[in-house]
């Protein structure tokens, strides 16, 4: 379910109080692949709800640079809001997931291994308040930058 960026506090103010452990975790899922599907599980298995904060086009753009995405915001939330792991998805614009973080204020917030508390401005906000930073192994060999590597490769 894709849920607007401005009903996001709301709908997670809806989850706490009806006790549920509510996790979040952000990124580009421009190419979707088995690394992906695998981390968005393992997240899920953290708490009772996922929330997934997804880059909008114009951040991955700034992140990634101008070649990406490869599949634009609309296509990404779709697919990545099949998934049974996820619960909700939430488009943002900005360079890190602090605003929506504050907005959500998860018991989880999780990432990939290669982040670090030093490396994860998300990651005060969260402690500050009481939550819990948990990071999840890379599944090797699997990412979107591989994917496009090998595809240009004829």
């Amino acid at each position: 379910m894709l849920i607007p960026s401005e009903r996001i506090e709301e709908y997670a103010a809806i989850l706490h109080a009806a006790g549920l452990r509510v996790v979040f975790t952000n990124g580009c899922f421009d190419i979707l692949h088995a690394g992906h599907v695998r981390y968005l599980a393992a997240a899920r298995s953290l708490g009772d709800v996922l929330i997934l904060g997804l880059n909008s086009d114009a951040s991955v753009r700034r992140l990634k640079g101008e070649t990406r995405p490869v599949n634009m915001e609309a296509d990404r939330a779709e697919v990545v809001g099949a998934l049974k792991s996820v619960d909700a998805v939430v488009i943002f614009g900005e360079d890190t997931a602090e605003e929506l973080i504050a907005k959500v204020r998860p018991a989880v917030y999780a990432k990939g291994g290669d982040y670090t508390r030093e490396t994860l401005p998300e990651a005060r906000i969260v402690e500050r308040y009481g939550g819990e930073v948990a990071f999840i192994p890379l599944v090797a060999g699997k990412s979107t930058t591989n994917i496009i590597e090998r595809a240009g490769r004829k």
